[in-house]
């Protein structure tokens, strides 16, 4: 083969990887995310905006003005970095001097203990997306198993070895009641998932009040909307002890078990494989003797128990209670779940590196709100840009000029995230 030929076949095998590669794509995304960020921080930063007013006062103006622009910018997202994974100072201080590990290891803490629960709903979620099926009542299914579990664990008294356990598949349980009613509905009478699973939310917080306002299960001597407190021995302790100020805990654990099982579940398993078959083509599937309404079903049980599990982990690892706000508003990791399935492009993988993304954005959000006053709605902004350009591929590749390989197919603009 000459130069000529051999050179033109590696840069058609860049250009079709830059361009096909999700991974490529999803890093492009995650940049043009953070421009406009910076956009905004540009445009709402005060010391910006008055740097930029005095443009022709001097002939020095220019350079004060993007010295403040830079400034301002780098700040924000060096707090951003520094509040969510690492002070690299801090770092090296302890280090060397072998002090002050908890608070340097602090910010990766925050992050791990959002994203644990955060990546096991997101799991979920993303089986359902790869059956076809959307699951938006992985929240009401959080907060029903969050329930189970914490019922289980406060209200029952047991050895560590058997209480964990229980309280753990409690979780599962009660996530599964809650995704069996939409599964059951969607298989037999052809109800729309969507709608039925997003009316099912409701329900779940209105039973999630009765729950801690008028049974057993609330609090003794208390008539606030509090729950009893979960026994130390159905905890998930925090990974380097409680004295230590880090809250990361054993959670950590049952999310990697999760990965390990819907990688397993989806690749190797024959119920997994006739997920995937029913959301790639039902018709085949049918046509293949593949039972719908029981994989209809089924993908519920499996997406709600998985979300009733990151219901419980939350409140065994960071609350120890159930509260009448549990995982409503902005704490509902379930909605956000769809967001960072939908950013893993519903792969086991992928979806840990999204779920740690907007676990760091999120956390690093409210440091960088108290070191230089800019709003965490700025760490949502992002998130959403991010989003918004993983769902559109095409427009990505049309910004970075990544341009395919020629096929003999045509590729519509029109492609989405599964693209």
């Amino acid at each position: 083969m000459s130069d000529a030929a051999a050179s033109e076949q590696r840069s058609t095998r860049w250009v079709r990887w830059t361009s096909k590669s999700p991974i490529v794509v999803t890093f492009f995304a995650l940049v043009l995310g953070l421009l406009v960020g910076a956009i905004i921080i540009i445009t709402t930063t005060p010391a910006v905006l008055d740097a930029w007013r005095a443009l022709f006062h001097s002939w020095g103006a220019p350079g004060h003005a993007l010295k403040v622009t830079f400034d301002n910018v780098g700040a924000a997202y060096r707090t951003m970095f520094t509040g969510s994974v690492i002070d690299p100072s801090g770092f090296v201080r302890s280090l060397t001097t072998g002090k002050g590990w908890p608070n340097t290891l602090t910010p990766i803490s925050e992050t791990l203990t959002y994203a644990t629960p955060l990546l096991i709903a997101s799991i979920g979620v993303g089986i359902a997306f790869q059956t076809g099926i959307f699951n938006i009542g992985a929240n009401g299914q959080a907060v029903l198993g969050g329930i189970a579990g914490a019922v289980v664990g406060s209200m029952l008294h047991m050895p560590t070895v058997l209480h964990l356990p229980l309280t753990l598949l409690a979780g599962i349980a009660g996530g599964m009641a809650a995704g069996s009613v939409p599964g059951l509905l969607k298989a037999f009478t052809g109800a729309h998932e969507v709608i039925v699973t997003i009316m099912w939310n409701y329900v779940m917080y209105a039973f999630l009040l009765f729950v801690v306002l008028s049974t057993p299960f609330q609090q003794p001597g208390q008539q606030n909307d509090i729950s009893r407190t979960i026994d130390p021995s159905a905890q998930l302790a925090p990974l380097f002890g409680t004295g230590s100020g880090l809250r990361v805990s054993y959670g950590i654990f049952v999310a990697i078990a999760v990965v390990a099982f819907a990688w397993w579940f989806l690749e190797r398993s024959s119920l997994g494989f006739d997920f995937r078959v029913t959301g790639a083509n039902p018709s085949a599937a049918k046509a293949s003797g593949i039972n719908s309404r029981a994989v209809l079903v089924l993908v519920f049980l499996v997406s709600g128990g998985l979300a009733g599990l990151a219901g419980i982990v939350q409140a065994a690892s960071t609350t120890h209670i159930i509260d009448g706000g549990f995982l409503i508003g902005n704490a509902g990791i379930g909605f956000t779940a769809i967001t960072v399935a939908l950013l893993g492009r519903n792969r086991p993988f992928g979806i840990v590196w999204a779920s740690l993304l907007f676990a760091a954005l999120g956390v690093g959000g409210r440091a960088m709100q108290a070191s230089t006053g800019i709003p965490l709605d700025l760490a949502a902004v992002i998130q959403s840009a991010i989003v918004l350009f993983v769902a559109t591929p095409v427009l990505v590749k049309e910004i970075f000029r990544l341009r395919a390989a020629p096929t003999k197919t045509l590729e519509l603009a029109a492609k989405g995230w599964s693209s």
